[in-house]
């Protein structure tokens, strides 16, 4: 401005705001009002305002015994039925805000925050995931309640049972009865399940205590911490024979006996190469794929013009499997050699 003022004495205002690119209004409007400032004009305290005394008072009263876990509104209400006013509940949430005190005032539960599962499992025995679910029974309300346990590496289900209730009891006596036919040792398996009520029972606990067995449990309200367990779920309730209801209990037990039959020693699982769950859990997955690999040389030997570019692979059987794999190894691709 004052460069515009200088130059402007000698050669006129409109050149030289022409060769300082200044704009002419701007420099009239500047030698009109001297004191013209772009930045705009503090606003002024309302008369009505509180002054700093009363608000040190209000916010003394929300902060109080008394107060200190009631939302304004309440406060407000509860002091004009003692006939006391201090202030609008708008203004007592502006001197919240002014103190950084703008949050839940209430006194309510913290859920603790849950760690998330993660389990690996690189041979079979090594983690079991187990579950409940429900089969409709002959009329309307009426279930039956199936019992799995399932062998997370292998897919195996190593343990099953059917009964008309839901039972912390019949859940220890079936872990105990799977875990000595399977020949469980102390301290070499971790069982898997949600937050059920039989799941976190004290019988059940007491049991794996005794068994030298390591217990853990999903997160609430997340399915995917106990993903192998609803994935079978799905494969048993989706199967084409599947009835929308079974006729009695002898009827659900007689349909599962053959299920668990088939799924165990026929069923091509996808997630373990295309073996059936009993051939990888008793250990026969290496002699299979070696089976496999022989087939397809010959295959490929016989005609290599009908494979592109390399030998073809059988399926693999993963190495490791886990539940909520750690992002530091998430993305390692290990197979079975």
């Amino acid at each position: 401005m004052g460069a515009v003022a200088g130059l402007s004495t000698d050669v006129g205002v409109a050149p030289a705001c022409r060769a300082l690119t200044f704009p002419r209004a701007a420099y009239y409007r500047s030698m009109a009002t001297p004191s013209y400032s772009m930045e705009p004009a503090a606003r002024p305290t309302p008369a009505r305002a509180l002054s700093p005394g009363e608000k040190m008072i209000v916010l003394e009263a929300l902060n109080s015994d008394r107060f200190c876990d009631t939302a304004p509104a309440a406060v407000y209400a509860t002091l004009l039925d003692e006939g006391v006013f201090l202030c609008s509940t708008r203004t007592m949430y502006r001197i919240l805000a002014d103190a950084g005190q703008v949050r839940e005032r209430r006194d309510q539960l913290r859920h603790p925050a849950y760690s998330k599962p993660e389990l690996l499992a690189i041979s079979a025995n090594q983690v079991w995931s187990w579950d409940i679910t429900k089969l409709k029974g002959p009329v309307k309300w009426t279930y039956y309640y199936l019992y799995v346990i399932l062998d997370i590496f292998s897919r195996y289900v190593v343990g099953w049972m059917v009964a008309t209730r839901e039972s912390a009891e019949l859940a220890k006596r079936l872990i105990d009865e799977t875990c000595d036919k399977q020949g469980i040792e102390p301290y070499m398996l971790t069982l898997h399940a949600d937050r059920g009520s039989s799941m976190k029972s004290k019988p059940v606990a007491l049991l794996l205590t005794d068994l030298g067995i390591t217990k853990t449990h999903s997160r609430p309200y997340t399915s995917n911490d106990n993903p192998y367990s609803e994935a079978h779920f799905k494969t048993l309730k989706y199967r084409p024979e599947f009835p929308r209801r079974f006729g009695s209990i002898e009827d659900a037990r007689f349909f599962c006996q053959t299920f668990f039959t088939w799924y165990n020693t026929t069923h091509r699982h996808s997630g373990i190469g295309y073996m059936t769950p009993e051939s990888v859990h008793y250990g026969c997955a290496r002699r299979i794929t070696e089976s496999r690999q022989f087939t397809l040389l010959d295959a490929f030997a016989a005609h290599p013009d009908r494979f592109v570019n390399k030998v073809p692979q059988p399926p693999v059987v993963p190495l490791a499997v886990w539940i909520n794999k750690p992002e530091k190894v998430r993305g390692e691709e290990v197979i079975f050699p």
